[in-house]
């Protein structure tokens, strides 16, 4: 049998968290080692290519408003060469009166110049985005195909080692080395330090080293839908993204005149279940009629063609957890991405790697990255003894609500 190998850094999943911080650990002239369950990258959640990133200018904490901003920045800047800029509208709350100068002011205490959002009443958006709503307009949100991004981050490289087909079930530490072994107890690899950027599978891999995180998996499904040249749908099929509650893609039209339009998605929280289900298609037909303010459509005209199934994981409190885990040193987390795995792994990347290194946060800084913004995303969190205090936790949520409610929906 192969004596494992050692290796500096090891990073446990390749997804698009995983794959976008070897990336930036080997353009920072350090030698990689990623390991990966399956047989290439993006597989999991990340294998789909209908993602959508824009910041977060809803109900939320200071924080996590100041977070997206700065993650999309960096998620931008990251992946310009292949970012999908169709830009994103956020139509108006149905219960809510939609106040022109009230949402500039907020969006400016947000610190969102007009080219990142703009308050528009119905008619400016029905001009600009051809969608007859009020609502904020943001140019620059775009879509990214998490599978092709993934890829790219880890194509062929004189210092990047691959090892897929292989499950590490469980980590040991031995003085300042970490062991990684799989199902069948056979040590893989040993590591200085270990980046674990999975999902759920970074539960167990935590409760390997006696830490338990409070990971909970969420299924989403997306719709794909069909729509006919001169069904009624057609005129009002969006050419923008939308999000709001879900989240639909520009249409696309063929060639014979028909419409392809994606919509999602389904959440059910505490589900893990890859099947595809008709509720949930059914589910998105109507989060699709609400999208564009169509409550006459006939959802029957919506055709599903196709679908995508993914898995999320959220933490108990909706924040991701990315960063050192100060009780087991050379351990590295960047897991419960919930629904902004874009931006949470362009902002994974640089914050994991600064630590990684011991290097400074200058170039985080400058994008207002924060003392207290490490401790939001900070492993210790959950521990006893942590930076935050329990009520302090409460005003931090949510990463991703209402996109991932406490209930499930669309079962």
């Amino acid at each position: 049998m192969t004596k494992p190998q050692h290796h500096e850094i090891v990073v446990i999943g390749a997804g698009i968290s995983g794959a976008t911080i070897a990336n930036e650990l080997l353009e920072r002239g350090k030698a990689v080692c990623i390991i990966d369950a399956a047989a290439s990258p993006a597989t999991a959640c990340s294998s789909h290519a209908y993602a959508i990133a824009h910041p977060h200018i809803g109900k939320g904490s200071p924080r996590l408003l100041r977070l997206t901003r700065i993650a999309f920045l960096l998620a931008e800047a990251r992946w310009k060469n292949v970012w999908q800029q169709h830009g994103i509208f956020q139509p108006t709350k149905k219960d809510k009166v939609f106040d022109r100068a009230q949402t500039m002011e907020y969006l400016h205490s947000l610190d969102l110049d007009v080219d990142m959002a703009m308050a528009m009443d119905a008619k400016e958006a029905q001009r600009v985005c051809g969608i007859e709503q009020s609502g904020v307009w943001l140019p620059r949100g775009a879509g990214l195909n998490l599978n092709e991004a993934s890829k790219q981050l880890l194509k062929h490289h004189d210092r990047l080692t691959s090892v897929w087909n292989t499950r590490i079930t469980r980590l040991e530490k031995s003085v300042n080395t970490w062991h990684l072994f799989d199902a069948q107890n056979q040590m893989i690899a040993s590591a200085d330090k270990v980046v674990i950027a999975c999902a759920m599978a970074a539960k167990s891999l935590m409760i390997s080293i006696d830490i338990r995180l409070p990971l909970r998996p969420v299924r989403g499904q997306l719709s794909i839908f069909s729509v006919q040249e001169g069904d009624p749908w057609a005129k009002r099929l969006p050419s923008v993204g939308i999000s709001g509650d879900g989240y639909c893609l520009p249409a696309t039209r063929f060639e014979d005149g028909s419409y392809q339009w994606i919509v999602g998605s389904s959440f059910d929280e505490g589900e893990d279940d890859l099947a595809p289900r008709d509720e949930s298609d059914d589910f998105n037909r109507e989060q699709a009629r609400g999208l564009i303010a169509y409550e006459d459509g006939d959802l029957c005209s919506l055709v599903k063609v196709g679908e995508f199934v993914g898995v999320r994981c959220v933490a108990g409190d909706r924040l991701p957890i990315i960063g050192a885990l100060a009780q087991r040193p050379g351990i590295f987390l960047a897991t419960a991405l919930g629904s902004r795995g874009i931006l949470w792994s362009a902002l994974a990347a640089k914050l994991i790697t600064a630590q990684l290194l011991e290097d400074d946060f200058a170039l985080l800084a400058r994008f207002g990255f924060a003392a207290d913004l490490v401790a939001a995303l900070a492993p210790a969190r959950f521990f006893a003894g942590a930076l935050a205090t329990p009520s302090a936790l409460g005003a931090l949520a949510s990463n991703s609500k209402p996109i991932l409610p406490v209930e499930s929906k669309a079962k």
